[in-house]
């Protein structure tokens, strides 16, 4: 047995183990779906910053620079104040009153069994889209690294996600997560250096791509029209999604969410600034991959050490693993708590919402998979995928999100279709619309648009929706 398959198949054990520990403390509802409330801002915050960073930072940052240069790097600069967002202006307010999911907190704060489905249905729809992402880069590393078809390796990839995350809820993902964030750190710490040591330093690198590539370093790879408006995608998307955003409700108060965002912030940009090295390495020492999207696994078997590069490779399987599994848990929740309880059977006990959420977390990891097996968007680099997925949560969630705590005359009428519009002109726009403008400006402002527009032309909401997260005192309520 070679030592790439002991390290894979020590960490997948160790993955279980977690998973199963956590399974033994899942004792409520509560437990699975947010970890109890009761997260610290270490590992609170180690399961936010694993959570954003996923294959779209490891496979799909690498691909894009490799594929059109630095300039994508200005994208990313917006994730920082994104998080300064959530934790300055969001989070206060939006934790006043703790529920298990997002759709829970929209039916709350706009009195709307329908806003609450309707939520559940868009969080369904972007999963199916983001988790591709992640099972088509599973199955490139799969690839690399043990010489299996893509196609096998995304199976076997698949399966092992749906295991533990079927098991042990949040718990589970809180505490891998955070294993997988200290394998991410240490990976990119250890191999930015050795790759760096093919070449005479960093600026005899940067030397090299002007070379090769003059544009590189030219606001010119992308054009600046479409950088503008992917910076929004990730902006609103790093603040609004459903897995960011209920992690805010497993921390326990507000001083542990503050650190644990800090902590986000740090480990974030760290790992983005550094995979950029990486990618621009991937021009010099292999210039005629076929996709962008291999820079990251050829230079982790090629360039490095073996070992090195094996724990490499786990560090973006890490990345990978630790998406997809908070994505699949928001997917449960949403099916078991938003549609299941809330539309169909309101009497459920919590042993059959469980079972629910367990079949319901399996039906959307197997979806993607089926997806991607039949060739839809085939072809595509994985950053854009991931993209896609960010323009849907932001163009669906942002607005009734952060104007339902910010805005007191917001209306279920003013939330409802500022989800529908959002989410449907962004999809429209991606299918007919100009390819220089992401889908997320015009998703985004038909969502504000219609919120405001429908808010003031309906009944004003009654005081109990909005007067909890507008009160001074910060006392979470259950």
């Amino acid at each position: 047995m070679n030592m790439q398959l002991v390290i894979f198949i020590g960490y997948f054990l160790l993955v279980f183990i977690i998973g199963w520990l956590s399974m033994r403390l899942t004792k409520s509802e509560k437990d699975y779906w947010i970890a109890g409330s009761k997260l610290g801002w270490g590992v609170g915050g180690a399961t936010m910053a694993a959570t954003h960073t996923s294959a779209g930072t490891f496979i799909g940052t690498i691909g894009v620079i490799y594929a059109v240069g630095w300039s994508f790097g200005w994208v990313l600069l917006v994730i920082p104040l994104a998080y300064w967002f959530m934790v300055a202006v969001l989070a206060p307010r939006f934790t006043k009153i703790t529920e298990l999911t997002l759709p829970a907190f929209l039916q709350r704060r706009y009195e709307s069994k329908l806003a609450r489905g309707i939520g559940a249905v868009i969080i369904l729809i972007a999963t199916v889209v983001y988790i591709q992402a992640q099972i088509v880069a599973g199955g490139l590393v799969a690839n690399i690294v043990f010489g299996i078809s893509p196609t096998t390796g995304m199976v076997v990839f698949t399966l092992i996600l749906l295991a533990y995350t079927m098991v042990g809820g949040m718990l589970a993902v809180a505490y891998t997560d955070f294993l997988q964030m200290i394998i991410m750190i240490i990976g990119t710490l250890i191999s930015v250096p050795l790759t760096l040591s093919h070449f005479n330093g960093l600026s005899d690198l940067l030397m090299k791509v002007e070379l090769i590539k003059p544009l590189t370093f030219d606001w010119s790879g992308f054009p600046t029209v479409l950088l503008i408006t992917l910076s929004l995608a990730f902006f609103l998307g790093s603040v609004a999604t459903p897995e960011k955003v209920v992690r805010l409700y497993a921390m326990k108060d507000m001083k542990a969410i503050r650190k644990a965002m800090l902590l986000t912030i740090v480990v974030v940009t760290g790992i983005n600034l550094l995979v950029f090295i990486l990618g621009l390495a991937a021009m010099v020492l292999f210039p005629n991959l076929a996709t962008g999207d291999l820079a990251m696994p050829i230079i982790a078997k090629a360039v490095l050490p073996s070992f090195i590069g094996t724990i490499m490779l786990a560090a973006v399987t890490s990345a990978m693993m630790s998406t997809v599994d908070s994505l699949l848990l928001v997917a449960g929740s949403a099916l078991s708590e938003d549609i299941y309880q809330n539309l169909v059977n309101k009497n459920a006990s919590q042993s059959r919402r469980l079972f629910v959420a367990r079949v319901g977390i399996f039906m959307v990891g197997t979806l993607p998979l089926i997806s991607v097996l039949i060739g839809f968007a085939e072809g595509e680099l994985i950053q854009f995928i991931v993209v896609l997925f960010t323009a849907i949560m932001g163009a669906g969630f942002f607005t009734p999100v952060v104007g339902g705590v910010l805005w007191k005359r917001a209306t279920k009428q003013g939330a409802i279709t500022s989800m529908i519009g959002g989410v449907l002109i962004t999809g429209l726009w991606k299918a007919f619309g100009d390819p220089l403008i992401y889908p997320v400006v015009p998703g985004f402002a038909v969502s504000v648009l219609s919120y405001i527009v429908v808010s003031y032309f309906t009944k004003p909401p009654n005081e109990s929706a909005w007067k909890p997260y507008f009160e001074k005192e910060n006392k979470p309520l259950s």
